[in-house]
């Protein structure tokens, strides 16, 4: 496992919610990330915010540590969740808020 890899999964491992995005949750950098913060903060849920901006290893690391091709990505309680699209569609649904209950998040 590479170096990169490696802080992704300590990451990943060591925090409930991660969401590795452009920006910071205070100053999102692009409008997919500001959506996924905004519905994170919208349901209450503290979470680690990652800026990949100011590391392209660990820009490109996350991105070949899913197989996921875009930012942001969501992790709860180390899993995948998606990005964008998906979170906010499964937001809208119910479905976010029922997998943040049953990890005992919400």
């Amino acid at each position: 496992m590479s170096d990169v890899h490696q802080q992704i999964d300590e990451l990943v491992k060591n925090n409930d919610v991660v969401l590795f995005m452009k920006g910071t949750a205070a100053m999102p950098m692009c409008g997919f990330s500001s959506t996924v913060a905004q519905i994170l903060s919208q349901l209450n849920i503290p979470y680690r915010d990652i800026n990949v901006l100011i590391d392209p290893t660990l820009r490109q690391g996350v991105k070949d540590y899913t197989n996921w091709p875009t930012i942001p990505q969501l992790y709860v309680k180390g899993e995948f969740i998606g990005g964008c699209d998906i979170v906010r569609e499964m937001f809208e649904n119910g479905e976010l808020q029922e997998l943040l209950k049953s990890n005992h998040l919400l």
